[in-house]
């Protein structure tokens, strides 16, 4: 067994799998701490690296292409801190964190571990059920649908639709940005009847708006990802034929049809004024 016991975590290694488990420090982020510990089988692995750094180290795990749906679902986006796949290591540990990098690379060769792309994911993604509550609603997961419940402090058009609940059988894809506080995040959830709309995400009741607390709202990967994995892999089939996802001409129209209604209704009671109904109409009309 190697393993290696820092603030900022621990690695530990039995020759088939890379356990990571992450520091109770409070400069720990918060997205770490509540995605919990990890267990990254050896086949998932693509090389392992010490990168040194001025007053420390810095240990970083490669994973293969396809292999985890969190990296699927952030898309290389996770700030460097929150990403846990990196142990800060003190200077006076970085002879051992060497020997447990070593180990790994050692046990990579031994065992012949492909460097393609994985055909399907090694990781399971976070456990289900899973809540998040962020700037513009809160977003939970059961394994089988989305459920969205809007913020007050949401576009009238979205809490006027009232609760946003998605099957898995509906869904297409995910879509994650984080909330860098310079530039707003989303998470929006794509369906057959979504795949050509272009809304923006404060006026999509199908995304949540990511505008307020950065920290809180990186959480919001928790369910990008549960989904996500429980979605088919993208080498297969399913995922590639998209166009087995895009409704025909007459039901994207049928669509369009059911938007423009929703807005009517919701003019005629109020809930949109007329510049708001003005500016969400021309905004559907230009995405379908």
């Amino acid at each position: 067994m190697a393993e290696i016991i820092q603030r900022d975590g621990a690695w530990a290694f039995d020759g088939d799998t890379v356990r990571i488990t992450p520091g109770l420090h409070r400069s720990v982020p918060l997205f770490r701490q509540t995605y919990g510990e990890i267990a990254v089988p050896l086949e998932a692995v693509s090389s392992v690296v010490l990168e040194p750094e001025r007053r420390h180290g810095r240990l970083r795990l490669r994973l293969r292409e396809g292999a985890d749906p969190l990296l699927h679902a952030t898309g290389g986006r996770l700030p460097d801190a929150a990403d846990p796949y990196r142990l800060t290591v003190d200077a006076d540990r970085t002879g051992v964190a060497e020997y447990i990098a070593e180990e790994i690379r050692r046990a990579l060769l031994l065992d012949r571990i492909p460097k393609e792309p994985a055909k399907a994911y090694l990781l399971p993604g976070p456990p289900v059920p899973v809540s998040v509550r962020s700037s513009d609603g809160t977003v939970s997961f059961d394994g089988t649908r989305v459920r969205i419940d809007w913020a007050d402090t949401s576009e009238r058009v979205k809490r006027a639709t009232g609760p946003r609940i998605i099957t898995m059988g509906d869904l297409v894809r995910v879509e994650w940005l984080p909330n860098s506080g310079h530039e707003d995040g989303l998470l929006r959830f794509v369906t057959r009847e979504t795949v050509f709309s272009k809304l923006p995400p404060e006026k999509d009741p199908y995304a949540l708006d990511l505008w307020g607390s950065t920290r809180r709202d990186l959480l919001t990967a928790l369910v990008a990802t549960a989904v996500t994995a429980r979605l088919p892999h993208p080498s297969t089939d399913a995922a590639h034929d998209m166009s087995a996802h895009y409704p025909p001409a007459s039901e994207h129209h049928d669509v369009l049809l059911r938007r423009l209604r929703e807005l009517g209704r919701l003019h005629r009671d109020g809930v949109l004024t007329d510049e708001e109904f003005a500016m969400t109409k021309a905004v559907v009309l230009r995405g379908f």
